[in-house]
């Protein structure tokens, strides 16, 4: 049984509402309730922020604020997480994957490190095609659900009602038009949008989901629908992953009812129409019955705190073995680090000079504009106009 433990869990964003700013919210609350001492870090606040603070669990956006080393960093995103390790390089690590393409997913290479964790297997596969990233280093804890805040709605009807389109990236584009004709052509009249895009944001989205019949949906709004008792369509700009049901459910949360899911074909009414025809009221009480055994937050917070015993382990084993190689490895490993981001910061300092000097031309040319306008020359050749469109009309 572990000691309480100071957690330093770091994040791109405490900002807005959306998958690994919510998997630190549920993870640092979780910790919480174990009696340990989790610490958000990340240099760009917000709601999820706040509501941390709410809850008595510390923020920060600056490690300086940090009275004492954390026990254990849980590296999320690259940038912070190095911030972090390097700030306190007798602190050991494990660094979290949650994503296949966002370069703020890059796995990092640093001897602090003692563990890697997929979210899923596709980051799994990100992180074995990692340089000097080890199989043996590397384990896969599967996205949670927080089966007490999400509750299981009453039975689905026969015939789907109502329709809900849970996604940040949803809004006046050709999904949400899409959506709303396959549900006009199934039957279903109400569908609304919860999500960033729309505007229409939600903090509670537990409080809702039970409401309705179908959720279209991915990640981890995929999962929280399921965990609701709704049907639940994978779909998003990216693809259409298709139904969830008791055929396929297992297979597609080992992919995190994400982009590798999505493959089946476009987003359009054809496609969404036939989907909606897989609807079954008993098979998916049966897909939310499963992921709620299977998907638990008490089952993941298990596996994340026998991962942290291991890790706290193994460095103790290896800071007897060679602290003063460790400190040299690091040292390397930060230049390399550094080295690794260069071309992408220097590039976009270029592109922001490049934005600077076409928004002062910019600039230049409506002020020539403006004196075109107000010259006698721009004055004759309007009256002109103004005299031609008379003599057309008569």
């Amino acid at each position: 049984m572990l000691n309480s433990l100071r957690i330093l869990i770091t994040n791109n964003t405490l900002a807005g509402r959306a998958g690994s700013e919510l998997y630190v919210r549920d993870l640092a609350l979780a910790l919480m309730r174990r009696g340990h001492y989790p610490v958000a870090y990340s240099t760009v606040l917000g709601d999820v922020a706040e509501e941390l603070r709410r809850a008595t669990i510390p923020v920060i956006d600056d490690l300086a604020q940090l009275g004492r080393a954390p026990d254990i960093i849980h590296g999320q995103h690259h940038l912070d997480a190095m911030t972090a390790m390097m700030y306190f390089p007798k602190t050991p690590a494990v660094f979290v994957c949650h994503g296949w393409l966002p370069w703020e997913e890059l796995p990092p290479i640093f001897p602090s490190i003692q563990r890697y964790i997929a979210v899923d297997d596709l980051c799994r596969e990100r992180l074995l095609t990692t340089e000097r990233i080890l199989e043996r280093d590397i384990e896969v804890i599967y996205n949670f659900v927080d089966t007490e805040r999400f509750q299981q709605r009453s039975p689905l009807p026969q015939k789907p009602r109502s329709a809900l389109i849970f996604s940040n990236y949803a809004g006046d584009n050709r999904m949400t038009d899409a959506i709303r004709a396959a549900c006009a052509r199934a039957g279903i009249e109400k569908v609304d949008i919860v999500g960033a895009g729309s505007g229409n944001v939600v903090n509670h989205p537990e409080k809702i989901l039970t409401g309705y019949d179908v959720v279209f949906a991915k990640a981890r709004c995929a999962l929280e629908a399921m965990a609701a008792g709704c049907a639940v369509i994978v779909a998003d700009l990216s693809g259409l992953g298709g139904m969830v049901t008791t055929d396929n459910v297992a297979g597609m949360r080992k992919l995190n009812f994400g982009v590798r899911t999505m493959q089946s074909g476009r987003v359009n009414e054809e496609s969404l129409f036939r989907e909606l025809q897989n609807y079954s009221a008993g098979d998916a009480k049966q897909v939310s019955d499963w992921i709620r055994s299977d998907g638990n937050m008490s089952t993941a917070i298990n596996k994340w705190l026998r991962v942290y015993e291991r890790v706290l382990a193994d460095w103790v084993a290896l800071q007897d073995e060679s602290v003063n190689q460790i400190a040299d490895a690091q040292l390397l490993a930060s230049s390399k680090y550094l080295r690794s981001i260069a071309t992408i910061v220097k590039n976009r300092q270029e592109l922001e000079y490049q934005y600077q000097q076409m928004n002062h031309e910019k600039q230049r040319l409506e002020g020539f504009l403006d004196e075109i306008r107000r010259s006698r020359a721009w004055k004759m050749i309007t009256g002109y106009r103004k005299f031609r469109a008379w003599l057309l009309r008569v």
